[in-house]
């Protein structure tokens, strides 16, 4: 998992999917950045924009590769967990801050009914992905998934991060109700697993595999406003 003997450098270098060097992710990382120098503050101005600026969305064509890339998430204007985990990872290299992809299995008490029956009426999302920067010597969790919109929509409080003390999800929402359970740690990789988490989610999620196109981002508020409205958990 994570080791105090892991060289920061290794997580400075671009990959596949976390294409550090890709023109509109370096763009997107100098905007956000600009005229700062201090590792942290990057960190976090860099937290925030994917956090707000992409919305989430957890209906996409995750059979396609691009679907994981942290440029074509930037390009899309949208992802679900990785791709956002992937995209905060890309722009914190292209800024200069070593960034990490990790994952674990979680169990979603707040979950639209839509995507719950696409699912399969399963509570455990597999392959949550969440990013670790190293920042003054050690390394420090972020989890840019959820934007602040969707939050207000689903009565869950937005994460914060300081870039200093581990941004994880809540256990519970606003009202006390269960939010979020870590149940399965699956550790840190310096790119995407793309082609295992497509293996596990066409083995336990064959329904959502079956969509071929992306799905605007405003259908899973709108689903959220409408759980919310009907006292839906």
């Amino acid at each position: 998992m994570t080791s105090p003997t892991d060289d920061p450098r290794a997580y400075l270098a671009p990959a596949a999917f976390i294409d550090s060097d890709a023109d509109n992710v370096v763009a997107f990382a100098r905007r956000v950045t600009a005229g700062e120098t201090d590792p942290v503050t990057k960190a976090i101005r860099l937290f925030y924009a994917v956090r707000d600026e992409i919305p989430y969305n957890p209906y996409d064509n995750f059979r396609a590769l691009d679907t994981y890339r942290a440029s074509a998430t930037l390009a899309r204007g949208s992802g679900f967990c990785v791709a956002k985990a992937a995209l905060l990872a890309a722009v914190a290299r292209a800024a200069g801050v070593p960034a990490r992809v990790g994952f674990a299995d979680v169990r979603n008490h707040l979950c639209t009914p839509r995507l719950r029956e696409i699912i399969g009426g399963a509570d455990i999302f597999y392959y949550h992905g969440y990013v670790e920067l190293h920042l003054e010597g050690r390394w420090v969790k972020a989890t840019p998934a959820f934007d602040r919109g969707l939050c207000d929509r689903f009565g869950v409080l937005p994460l914060e991060f300081d870039g200093r003390h581990d941004s994880l999800f809540h256990p519970y929402d606003r009202s006390g109700r269960r939010h979020m359970e870590y149940v399965n740690d699956r550790g840190v990789h310096a790119d995407i697993p793309a082609r295992d988490v497509v293996a596990l989610f066409e083995r336990e999620y064959p329904k959502l595999m079956e969509a071929t196109s992306p799905v605007p981002a405003t259908r899973f508020r709108e689903e959220a406003e409408q759980a919310e409205a009907a006292g839906e958990p």
